[in-house]
Parts: C-alpha cells; sequence; structure tokens
C-alpha cells in the first residue's frame, strides 16, 4: 500500500482528496496547523472512509518539527502540498504572511523530499496564474500574466521554485502542478465540505449563508462586464472531481506513466458560468431563495475565465463528471448539516 503525505489535508480541497486517496486503497497521513480548518474534519473523513487518517498538528513552516515527522514515517511515495494561505483579500492587505507562509512550507518540502527519499511530489496552484487570458477557454500554454495579488504571485514563484529545483535534481524529483479553476459544492454524503473562517472570501459559501439567513444577502461586484448577463464568470469545478485529480496525479507519478520529471495540467469543466447564473441555479435545484443585491465592480476580479481540459483528459484520463445541478445541491446540504450540528451543540449546553 503505498503511503501518501497531504498537507493542509484538513482543509477544503485537502480533506475530500484524503478521502478519494483513502477509497482508491492508500494509506494517508496529513499535516495541518489547523489555521483555516477543524479537528473535527477528521471524523468527517472517518465516517466516508471507515478509516481515521494519521494526523500531525505541524506548520509546514517549522522545519524541524517537519524534518522530526517524515524521520518517524518511512517509506512516503509521494507528497500532495495544499497547506498556504490563500485569501486574495487577505494577502494584499498582510503580503508578507502570505510569501513567508507560501514560501518557506514549499522550500522546507522541497529541501526534505531528498533526505527522506521522497520522490513524487504534487503542488495545488491555480488558474490565477493566467491573469486575464487573452484567449478563452485557457489552455495550459497561455501566458503567466502579472499576478494580481500576492496570493495569485505566491502561486507563480511557488511553480518557479518547483521547476528550478526539479530541473537542478534531475531524477530526483518529479513534480505535477495542478492549476484549479473555481472548486465548489460538498462530499455527496454532506459530512465534510468547505469551512471559511469569518466572512467568506469564496462565492458558493457566501450563497448558501445567505440561503440560510446567516447572511442578510449577497453582494453580486458587478452588472457591466462584458459578459452575457454583465456579471464575472468563472469555470466552477465539484470538489470531488478535482480531488479525483489528485489521486490520478499521485498514481501517474508512482507508476511511472510519464518520462517527464514534471507536468502541468488545468482542472476545469472547461465551461464558464456567470455569478448571476450560479445564484439562479441554486435558487432553483435547492427551492430557496438567495437576497442579493449588484454593488460596483471590486479590485482585482477578472472579467471572465474557463479552462481548456483536454490535455487533462486526456494524458490523465481525469474528466469533471458532476453536474452543475448535483454540485449545488451537495453545497445547499452542507449547509444544512452544518446548521443540524450547531443546533445539537447548542440544545447539549442547555
Amino acid at each position: 500500500m503505498s503511503k501518501i503525505l497531504v498537507t493542509g489535508g484538513m482543509g477544503y480541497i485537502g480533506s475530500h482528496t484524503v478521502v478519494e486517496l483513502q477509497n482508491s486503497g492508500f494509506e494517508v497521513i496529513i499535516i495541518d496547523n489547523l489555521s483555516n480548518s477543524s479537528i473535527e474534519v477528521l471524523t468527517g473523513i472517518e465516517k466516508i472512509t471507515g478509516i481515521r487518517p494519521d494526523f500531525e498538528n505541524i506548520d509546514c513552516v517549522d522545519y524541524v518539527n517537519l524534518d522530526r515527522m517524515l524521520e518517524s514515517r518511512p517509506d512516503i511515495d509521494g507528497i500532495i502540498h495544499f497547506a498556504a494561505s490563500k485569501a486574495v483579500g487577505e494577502s494584499v492587505e498582510k503580503p508578507l504572511l502570505y510569501y513567508h507562509n507560501n514560501l518557506v512550507s514549499l522550500i522546507n518540502l522541497l529541501q526534505l523530499m531528498p533526505i527522506h527519499k521522497i520522490r513524487n511530489f504534487v503542488f495545488s496552484s491555480s488558474c490565477t496564474v493566467y491573469g486575464q487570458p487573452d484567449e478563452l477557454p485557457v489552455s495550459e500554454q497561455a501566458p503567466i500574466k502579472p499576478a494580481c495579488s500576492p496570493y495569485g504571485n505566491t502561486k507563480q514563484i511557488c511553480e518557479e521554485i518547483i521547476r528550478d529545483t526539479v530541473h537542478a535534481a534531475r531524477n530526483d524529483y518529479k513534480a505535477i502542478l495542478l492549476r484549479y479553476f473555481n472548486p465548489i459544492g460538498a462530499h455527496p454524503s454532506a459530512l465534510i465540505g468547505e469551512l471559511p473562517n469569518g466572512v467568506p472570501n469564496n462565492l458558493l459559501p457566501f450563497v448558501t449563508q445567505t440561503a440560510m439567513g446567516i447572511r442578510p444577502e449577497l453582494k453580486v461586484f458587478g452588472n457591466d462586464y462584458n459578459t452575457p448577463d454583465g456579471s464575472c464568470i468563472r469555470d466552477y469545478i465539484n470538489v470531488v472531481d478535482l480531488a479525483r485529480a489528485h489521486v490520478v496525479a499521485i498514481k501517474r507519478m508512482i507508476n511511472q506513466v510519464s518520462t517527464a520529471n514534471i507536468e502541468t495540467f488545468n482542472l476545469g469543466t472547461g465551461r464558464g458560468l456567470s455569478v448571476l447564473e450560479i445564484i439562479n441555479s441554486f435558487e432553483r435545484v435547492n427551492g430557496v431563495k438567495v437576497p442579493y443585491q449588484i454593488v460596483g465592480r471590486r479590485e482585482g476580479d477578472i472579467e471572465q475565465v474557463w479552462a481548456a481540459p483536454d490535455f487533462a483528459n486526456k494524458a490523465l484520463g481525469w474528466k469533471a463528471l458532476e453536474t452543475i445541478d448535483d454540485t449545488l445541491k451537495s453545497a445547499w446540504a452542507w449547509e444544512k448539516h452544518l446548521a443540524e450540528v450547531k443546533a445539537e451543540k447548542e440544545n447539549g449546553h442547555e
């Protein structure tokens, strides 16, 4: 049984990937500092898979503890690296926090991999590296544009660090860079999903929280873009589909399917949906209202972007399969699950 280390494995995409790895027969070790996640996620993973993954509360910036953990768990076959600070707005306000967390954590892992004889590395990247693309849909050959935020810049720099390291090491490393578009939804069991701290930065948690009455209304930033309904367009991909791509990527390296030492793949559906289309579809499939208000454009927002997933479809043999309706239903089921858990806790304290 292959052993995979998942950094940030308690987070949104990380936890769903852990589930898919375990369901595919991998042994999983999670490290996470719980800065943007909850220890309760472990229970959700265990309920879905029947296996409680090995977990260590470690910050990847902490080289000494990271080294000690890897020393105590030999024979790790690969690392999937999610652990990073990821709020665009916060990165503008606290750039040094983002550069420190996101770059140092990556450098520590890459330094420790050859010491502990770990060769395979999957990196959680982002379509933010493309900025506002010159052509749509966006292929892997699209030029990398100047980043719109320190967060986006860390993804670009991390990709460059990985490329340089793989090149210098020749055959010591293999790496796959996965550039995500917009992950949404939750596991169909409603036992794990997106858990934003405070006010959500992403669209769908704000939609579900507004539908639940936690937020009074949703702000739609701009309806005067050059799109059919004036609102921004994104490629929304189901988080379980996204998680499955990581399993395919790690298998690709372990089984030596490709001779390339580094590969890059876009992960998306190939279809763009507007903010207003998401709101209207959410209301339709779930039978709930989402109060919203059109406000001015938000600085840094890209008008429209969606993926050309052909290379990932062909080379990886992976494809986004979940429908948008099922994805939006799963997001609402997760929000209702959170409300039930909260109510149980409150009643237990009375």
